[in-house]
This record gives structure tokens, C-alpha cells and sequence, in this order.
């Protein structure tokens, strides 16, 4: 460590090589450093939040080669070669994705450590499914977590970029998850 206590380059750390939003990117770091902290720290790309560290709540979701990851959880090593996606990334051209219009638009978007993460997740669902109906989104969007809001205006503005309805029927009821007792409540 030099005096500023950050880590200097070491000859012995390999040129770790992947495609970030569309740019070959080339980072010298410990390869087992996590993607989140390389995409913000070494490539300045901030979006990408942190929230629990331990890929629990989806904030650093992040797309890597078309599969939705938790970036807190991968060593960059595992990025050698990747296309990785981040939310920087969704807008083209200085234009905002329609996920980004409908979350501006619905109030999909509280305080902003959760939002690129479920940006991130539903970008994921929408290339898969362009048209959800509601499980599909609650599915979609099920490893992240928001504490500021109930979900449902996050729901109604992934269906509305989507063109659908969060509140139109799903092919398959909904069923509200049930809560585990523990010995304190029985």
C-alpha cells in the first residue's frame, strides 16, 4: 500500500480484459477484488450501488454476459473476457431507456441505492420477456430489495416500459409470501 493507503499496481496482477457498456476496458487490480468495487473505484462507473455486500439485496446488479449478477459477489477475475452492462449503460446517446422514463415517470425511483439495481434486474426480465404480466415482474425483479416503498409504483413502472399493465390480471394469482414464525411469535 503506498501512504494514501491506496493499493499500487503490481506487476504480478494479470491485465484482467472485459467490454463495459460497449468499451473494451483493461484494469491491473488484485483479480480477486470485486467487479462492484472495479466498476467504481478503478472505472468510475457509480451507478452501481452497494447495499448489503453479500449479493442479498440486488443494488450492484449488474448484466454480465446477458445474465443478471451481483457484482458484490463476483471477483473481476470471473469478468476476463465479459460484456458487462451497468446502468450507466441503458441510456443511448444521452437518451434515457423507457425503464428509466417509466421509473422518472411512476415514482419507481425512491432514494437511489436500490434503483440500478432493479433497473438492472428489469432491463434483465424485459429481454427475456417483453410483455409481463404481473409474476412475471415480481419474479424479475424478486432479488431486490427496496426499504423506501412498497414496490408497487416499482412494479407499475416496469410494466408501463414495458407497455403492459401491473395491474392487469396475471395469468397466475398472486399470493402474498407467508411469514415464517419464530419462537418469539408463537
Amino acid at each position: 500500500m503506498s501512504a494514501n493507503g491506496k493499493v499500487k499496481a503490481n506487476a504480478h496482477w494479470p491485465a484482467i480484459r472485459f467490454t463495459v457498456n460497449g468499451e473494451s476496458r483493461m484494469v491491473n487490480v488484485p483479480p480477486m477484488k470485486r467487479l462492484l468495487d472495479v466498476l467504481r473505484e478503478d472505472l468510475h462507473l457509480t451507478g452501481t450501488k452497494e447495499g448489503c455486500g453479500e449479493g442479498e439485496c440486488g443494488s450492484c446488479s449488474v448484466r454480465m454476459d446477458n445474465e443478471l449478477v451481483n457484482s458484490c459477489l463476483v471477483p473481476v477475475l470471473q469478468a476476463e473476457g465479459a460484456e458487462i452492462q451497468t446502468v450507466e449503460g441503458l441510456a443511448l446517446d444521452g437518451e434515457l431507456h423507457p425503464l428509466q422514463k417509466a421509473f422518472l415517470k411512476n415514482g419507481g425511483a425512491q432514494c437511489g441505492i436500490c434503483t440500478p439495481g432493479m433497473l438492472m434486474a428489469a432491463a434483465q426480465l424485459l429481454a427475456h420477456s417483453p410483455h409481463p404480466d404481473e409474476v412475471e415482474i415480481r419474479e424479475g425483479l424478486a432479488g431486490n430489495l427496496c426499504r423506501c416503498t412498497g414496490f408497487i409504483r416499482i412494479f407499475e413502472s416496469v410494466a408501463a416500459a414495458a407497455g403492459t399493465s401491473a395491474s392487469a390480471p396475471a395469468k397466475e394469482p398472486v399470493k402474498e409470501p407467508e411469514m415464517e414464525q419464530t419462537h418469539h411469535a408463537r
